[in-house]
């Protein structure tokens, strides 16, 4: 027998090609009864491979390799729990102070380790290099030093790639194993594993050859071939199995704890815990709160949700608005405390969703804070500090996020070490990004080659592999003890962040609670917004139910407004037209992939509208389905429906939920245990069936009901906002960017045709940001391309300004930005013409064939034309303030209609119209149509493209400002487009 005890998956980032699932897919085939995961200076993957071996019937050795300040390289290997915790901390200390990416341990930090195995020696070990140029008493005295710190489980590993080799000398006096230092799980994937080695090293593949193996044999080899290749060897095989035996670290983490929250005296957590909620309870839900403070008491949680509500309370007494959403809106205790907005007992909110009896672990409670700080509001970054010094460094740490390797990345990384034409990497990677994967296998075919079908193989092989780690939007654990016992650690980029090297589904797997403190644009434009219009203004005092702003919506008049301005939205909400919040969130959940992709959306439609009357796939799910119009649109309905139909518990359903939402999961025992809980409630096998189908195809894009109303409700403020404040909410929404479906050109348009007067940027005038000026939005400085901070607080401490010459000589601006400011009609209250600003400037700096500017008088310039002045706005603020560019090709576009013109023109009729090409869209869902909204001086049109014309222009598409359409019009409830017949470039004024 043999076990596997040096092995990298893609987790040692560049350095080996096999995820953890592969590795242990591979060794299940192979018979092997354990499996080492080593990978470099961390634990990255150990939470998936951990999980894959037990699902696999393999033990599952946790360890790594470790960097050290010698330049030495080992393997340890956790042979108990506290062996685990050591490793966690080593790996920690190897990374602390160290740039982003790079470990280095002092090797005095080893004495005294217990728990651990050690492996030295190994391929490309200083160890292994002493001995290979005889330099064997350096080489003893570094073994004497592991000898020192790990005894007899230190091993020196030998491996054998069918290359040139030393073996250690057996005077070393320590006994040997064999490993085959293993990269990848199979030989085929040598090729992918040189490419990934490139990367890490910023090399091309003909330049690379210092840096790859002689040949492609680092993949897990069974005992039959390592049997072959260690004749000589027996022991040292056999030494594996033995070590394997005695490595029973497991990833259990029932001890951890919340750290406990500081109460008053004569209080526990509990009591002080019911007494917040208390100060905001109705007395008809009195018995609901006790019953759900009875489950938090059983659960241990109530210190969890008093360090939450401390820091809800402790952002808002900074002024940063906060609001809790996700699952945490199920609870009545977090209504109380503040922490969310929804009240659960009015919306019929299932707890079971976030709390249970049964729970293996706690759901983490979302927090979105407003993300400003620059223009004068408060953020989440204020917060985070907070936490940090409040419970300590050594006990918190933000949850990661591993990067992996996208369509458009894994092309354009493939593309450069193949040293692939960058002309061709840049078309590819273009259209990939907006016509996905097959619309760049496409072009390719320009030019194939068996350099670019190999581009396209290798591109395709890296996809989703693991590139480098970063930090999660807002994640962080919060611990009673050094966190580095129980996950690595690591400094991020950022100063002062430290994260930790699992990823939120790792971290939720392992049992360990975060919150999410995360930052909302939306919040931060609300906040900015209100203090333009009464700082009393906040989320919760914005009256509900307004009918002008439901009119509003249900128009699709939302261009701008949070979660439902997309152009699916717009193309349901007229058909749905919701007049509260209940509504307004089905509709938020609605443009989803789940109700989509489970065919939920046109029923639902059709029955809100009254073409279809409201049935259900059992009369045991109506109370459940009621308000949904018997779709399945929100999570908690898969859990009640699972309760109702098959007799779950509350924590079978959440197990059953989980596991759906994990793609390729093994749903066939759950489906079992469905139908045969199903039968015993006397619910027929074809009904059980049918509900069971309807689950798994919406399971794995479900929405939470409650964050769907935490979201609505946001929708329904920024809706509210802009209808009576809609210059404010313009100054903001144009600060705020980028941020939702529209650019700053889009968005000032719709406002203008909502009445909003714009005002030019002006040197005078401007503050950094836009702001609301007598009822108008004057546009900032910030918006100038060549205008950074520094720049702009020289413009505004030196203002006001008496000529351009004044504002040359004191503003200390460079040339560039003076000329875009000049471009941008910042400075026409300083100079008679755009032209003559120019003339003055480029004269002043000696650029008109050396004329002395105090003695030549500005010439009579002609004023420069509007299709001048747009390319000028365009070229300094990306943002034509003169006129709509669509205007200026009006005079080329006989025949061609706007789109305020489509309402008069009857449905069928073939109709040609022209636009800037706003957003391209082509969903998974929508079975190769795509979806393009076209924007005029007049408003928008959408246009339906079907597949077979999205082929013939997908070059076009991809590359387009803008498009004239040839198309049939179509208009149905409301909601008018055009079906596209044929699709051409505008023409060139």
């Amino acid at each position: 027998m043999f076990v596997e005890l040096h092995c990298h998956s893609a987790y040692s980032f560049l350095e080996a090609a096999a995820t953890p699932e592969e590795l242990v897919a591979a060794a299940a085939a192979l018979g092997m009864p354990a499996l080492a995961l080593t990978d470099t200076n961390g634990l990255y993957g150990a939470m998936p491979f951990y999980r894959a071996c037990r699902e696999s019937g393999i033990r599952p050795i946790l360890g790594s390799r470790l960097t050290l300040a010698s330049g030495d390289q080992i393997v340890l290997l956790c042979a108990d729990s506290s062996g685990y915790s050591a490793l966690s901390q080593l790996i920690t200390e190897a990374h602390r102070g160290q740039p982003k990416g790079k470990a280095s341990l002092d090797p005095r930090l080893l004495a005294g380790v217990e728990g651990l195995f050690c492996l030295c020696g190994g391929k490309g070990s200083l160890l292994a290099s002493l001995v290979a140029r005889r330099r064997e008493e350096e080489a003893k005295l570094l073994v004497r030093t592991y000898q020192r710190a790990f005894g007899k489980r230190l091993f020196v590993e030998l491996n054998n790639q069918l290359e040139p080799r030393s073996i250690l000398a057996d005077q070393l006096g320590v006994p040997t194993v064999v490993s085959n230092a293993v990269q990848y799980a199979t030989p085929d994937q040598g090729r992918l594993c040189d490419l990934l080695l490139c990367m890490r090293h910023g090399k091309r593949l003909h330049e690379a050859e210092a840096i790859l193996p002689l040949n492609h044999q680092r993949y897990l080899k069974g005992a039959v071939e390592m049997a072959q290749l260690w004749r000589e060897r027996p022991d040292a095989l056999a030494r594996t199995v033995e070590i394997a035996e005695q490595c029973s670290a497991a990833l259990d983490f029932s001890a951890y704890r919340f750290p406990d929250f500081p109460v008053p005296e004569g209080e526990t957590p509990i009591t002080h815990l019911r007494r917040l909620c208390l100060r905001r309870c109705r007395d008809e839900v009195r018995q609901q709160l006790e019953e759900e403070i009875r489950l938090i008491d059983r659960l241990g949680l109530a210190g969890y949700f008093l360090i939450v509500h401390d820091i809800v309370e402790y952002a808002r007494s900074q002024g940063v608005w906060v609001q809790g959403r996700g699952s945490a809106a199920n609870s009545l205790v977090a209504y109380l405390l503040g922490i969310t907005p929804i009240d659960p007992v009015k919306h019929g909110l299932f707890l079971g969703r976030f709390l249970h009896e049964e729970m293996e672990c706690v759901p983490d409670i979302d927090l979105d804070f407003s993300a400003a700080r620059d223009r004068g509001v408060g953020d989440r970054e204020t917060v985070i500090r907070y936490v940090y010094e409040k419970y300590g460094e050594e006990r918190v740490a933000m949850v990661s996020t591993h990067i992996t390797f996208r369509d458009r990345s894994a092309l354009r990384e493939v593309g450069k070490v193949l040293g692939i034409e960058e002309v061709w990497v840049d078309r590819v990677t273009r259209i990939a990004g907006r016509s996905g994967w097959q619309g760049a296998l496409d072009q390719v075919g320009d030019f194939k080659t068996a350099r670019a079908e190999l581009w396209l193989e290798m591109a395709s092989q890296i996809r989703g592999l693991p590139r480098h780690l970063s930090v999660h939007v807002g994640g962080m654990i919060i611990a009673s003890c050094p966190l580095s016992r129980l996950v690595p650690l690591e400094p991020a980029r950022m100063a002062g962040r430290i994260v930790c090297q699992w990823d939120k589904d790792m971290v939720e797997e392992a049992g360990l609670i975060k919150v999410d403190l995360l930052g909302l644009g939306m919040l931060a434009l609300l906040q900015e917004a209100s203090g333009m219009i009464d700082p009393q203004l906040t989320l919760h005092s914005v009256p509900p139910d307004d009918p002008e702003v439901y009119r509003a919506i249900g128009e699709a008049d939302t261009v701008g407004l949070f979660q439902i301005e997309s152009r699916a939205q717009m193309q349901s909400l007229p058909r749905t037209r919701p007049t509260n919040l209940s509504e307004l969130a089905i509709q938020v959940a609605l443009i989803r992939p789940g109700p989509i992709q489970g065919q939920m959306v046109a029923p639902y439609i059709r029955r809100r509208q009254g073409k279809e009357s409201v049935h259900y796939l059992h009369p045991k799910v109506e109370p459940i389905l009621k308000e949904t119009l018997g779709v399945i649109l929100f999570q908690e309905q898969v859990l009640q429906v699972a309760i109702a139909i098959a007799g779950f518990s509350a924590a079978q359903g959440d197990q059953l939920r989980r596991v759906m939402s994990r793609k390729q999961a093994n749903l066939t025992p759950w489906r079992t245990a469905f139908i045969e809980g199903a039968a015993k409630l006397g619910v027929d096998s074809a009904a059980a069936h049918r509900v069971f189908a309807a689950l798994e195809g919406f399971a794995l894009y479900g929405f939470c009901k409650s964050h769907a109303l935490a979201f609505a409700h946001l929708s329904y403020v920024s809706a509210w906002v802009r209808t009576y404040h809609p210059a404010a909410y313009l100054a903001a929404l144009l600060n705020s960017q980028p941020m939702g479906f529209y650019g700053r050109e889009t968005l000032i348009e719709d406002a203008k045709r909502r009445g909003v007067t714009i005002l030019p940027v002006d040197v005078q005038r401007s503050g950094a940001y836009c702001q609301v000026e007598e009822d108008a939005v004057r546009l900032g400085l910030f918006l100038i391309r060549t205008m950074g901070q520094p720049h702009r607080d020289q413009l505004l401490s030196a203002r006001p300004f008496q000529s351009l010459e004044d504002l040359q000589s004191r503003s200390g601006l460079p040339t560039a930005s003076i000329e875009q400011l000049i471009s941008a009609g910042a400075c026409d209250s300083l100079t008679a013409t755009r032209r003559s600003g120019w003339w003055r400037l480029w004269a002043r700096e000696g650029l008109t064939s050396g004329l002395d500017f105090g003695s030549v008088p500005t010439p009579e310039l002609p004023a420069a034309t509007t299709g001048e002045l747009v390319d000028g706005e365009y070229e300094s603020l990306a943002i034509p303030c003169t006129a709509h560019p669509m205007a200026l090709l009006r005079p080329h576009l006989a025949g061609y209609k706007t789109s305020h013109q489509l309402a008069a023109i009857p449905t069928g009729s073939i109709v040609r119209v022209a636009g800037r090409l706003q957003c391209l869209q082509r969903p998974p869902t929508a079975k190769g149509f795509a979806f393009v909204t076209l924007e005029d001086e007049f408003g928008m049109v959408n246009v339906v493209i079907t597949p077979p014309l999205f082929e013939a222009h997908r070059l076009l598409l991809s590359q387009a400002w803008s498009l004239c359409v040839e198309g049939t019009l179509q208009k149905q409830d409301g909601v008018v487009n055009i079906r596209a017949l044929r699709i051409k470039p505008c023409p060139t004024p």
